[in-house]
């Protein structure tokens, strides 16, 4: 029986790139219809797992045969189902191998079965770094440089695109899936994905190098109190601390610098607020995990094409003050929101929590002095420290040290304003003592021998913290 020789690889057309329709013939108009659908499966359709393919010549071949065949079938037809893309998939791939006399193992079956589906109702070669769990953080700086911060210290991913192209795929699929638009007039968003994770977006002609992803993930399993212990991040004094101030309705303003940790101790910190309390919580892009059962999420929103329509945090905080609080959580306060946050905690919503970009706690209060002004307001200075000192009580700032670990490094009360200086004094410190032969920091936290001066408003509210627990280490024994 004669068979057919294989075609010269030559004279086959180049592979298709997801959500890009075949060549056609020189001149032609590129059907369009196909790439829409696609970009609309993917926005409707959530990520496969993650997938490690090793490729060959063959399997690239046969990936874009694919493709193009995939694209070319759903060209002008109704948005099918996942299963229904699933299954056309592994059809498409016993039928591609026999026209082109491929000879493939079941495994390499499955795994480009996999991987092409990840490409059309996934994120492509993000998937399987959001699978990863030791990746925290995915930066992709364009299509063939991708980064990851993986225990705390940041590497070059071997995973890469095609080219920027994919990488605006994916990100176009990003923002449909929360009803966002990004284009050369909006050239950056803040979305998130269907886990929580927090996405930052740009593109030229802003990004020079190409378009630029910026993934803050969340965990499946969101931080515990536990784990902060756990990881050293602060002592179980000191979490005993906070727990009880935040249910002696306390306002906290969580401070630091990016990435140092700020909003897993928020949702930690949120998490301590009894269940019978109505929280509402106001944030850019969604990322707070509470499980409490009576809580209000608000979220800001972008203006349209037309420049209108945009929804500040200070919008929402003013309205948040109508709806009958408990517990006003803002997951961070960068403009003149903070104006309004500072007279919300000074007008009854004890309670409140905040992040607040400082690299110190006394830094904190002249960052929030310039927030207030940016409100528009002609207070002098000294009332708007007098506004601060009256409204926080409690400033937990955190650090991202040199070797990666995040700590908490002080927890600081704020006693009072005495001309225009505004008392603060620690009441747990960390203190950096050496670096071992890894170059990891050594230190240890401590409490500083000071009682704060709330103590017995926490004792009164029902919170029994021992007396001793403030005690500096010299005193320990007394």
């Amino acid at each position: 029986m004669s068979t057919n020789p294989p075609p010269d690889p030559a004279s086959l057309p180049p592979p298709a790139r997801i959500g890009q329709p075949p060549a056609g013939p020189p001149g032609a108009e590129p059907p369009r219809a196909g790439r829409t659908l696609l970009n609309r499966v993917g926005a409707q359709n959530g990520p496969t797992g993650p997938v490690k393919i090793t490729e060959n010549s063959t399997h690239s071949r046969l990936r874009g045969l694919l493709q193009a065949r995939l694209v070319d079938e759903l060209s002008g037809r109704e948005t099918p189902s996942t299963e229904d893309i699933r299954k056309r998939i592994s059809e498409l791939v016993n039928d591609l191998a026999a026209e082109q006399h491929m000879i493939i193992s079941r495994p390499e079956r499955m795994r480009i079965i996999e991987v092409v589906t990840r490409d059309v109702l996934g994120l492509g070669p993000l998937e399987e770094l959001l699978d990863d769990p030791a990746i925290s953080e995915i930066m992709v700086n364009n299509a063939k440089k991708v980064y990851v911060e993986r225990d705390g210290h940041m590497v070059k991913s071997p995973l890469v695109f095609e080219d920027n192209d994919q990488v605006m795929q994916i990100i176009d699929r990003i923002v449909a899936r929360i009803g966002r638009r990004i284009d050369e007039s909006s050239p950056m968003v803040d979305a998130r994905l269907e886990d929580g994770s927090r996405v930052h977006i740009i593109i030229p002609p802003l990004a020079l190098t190409g378009p630029t992803i910026t993934i803050r993930k969340f965990g499946k399993d969101p931080m515990t109190a536990e784990n902060l212990v756990d990881n050293a991040t602060c002592t179980q004094d000191m979490m005993d601390f906070l727990r009880a101030c935040v249910r002696a309705r306390l306002n906290i303003a969580v401070a630091g610098g990016g990435t140092t940790g700020k909003t897993v101790t928020l949702n930690i910190l949120s998490g301590f607020i009894h269940d019978d309390e109505r929280i509402v919580t106001i944030e850019d892009a969604a990322e707070l995990q509470l499980k409490q059962i009576h809580v209000v999420p608000l979220e800001t929103r972008p203006a349209n094409v037309e420049g209108r329509g945009a929804v500040t945090i200070r919008d929402l905080v003013i309205n948040s003050l109508r709806m009958r609080p408990d517990r006003i959580v803002i997951g961070e306060c960068r403009g003149p929101e903070a104006l309004d946050m500072l007279q919300a905690m000074n007008t009854g919503h004890d309670g409140s929590l905040t992040t607040v970009h400082s690299s110190s706690a006394r830094e904190l209060i002249s960052r929030l002095e310039t927030l207030v002004l940016m409100a528009g307001t002609d207070l002098p200075s000294r009332a708007i420290r007098e506004q601060i000192s009256s409204a926080i009580n409690i400033i937990v700032q955190q650090h991202r040290l040199h070797d990666g670990q995040r700590k908490i490094v002080s927890i600081s009360e704020i006693t009072g304003i005495d001309g225009d200086d505004v008392h603060i004094q620690d009441i747990f410190k960390y203190t950096q003592t050496a670096i071992d032969e890894d170059g990891k920091v050594v230190g240890s936290h401590a409490p500083t021998g000071i009682v704060p001066h709330f103590y017995e408003h926490l004792v009164s509210s029902g919170e029994d913290l021992p007396i001793s627990m403030f005690n500096a280490p010299a005193e320990a024994g007394v």
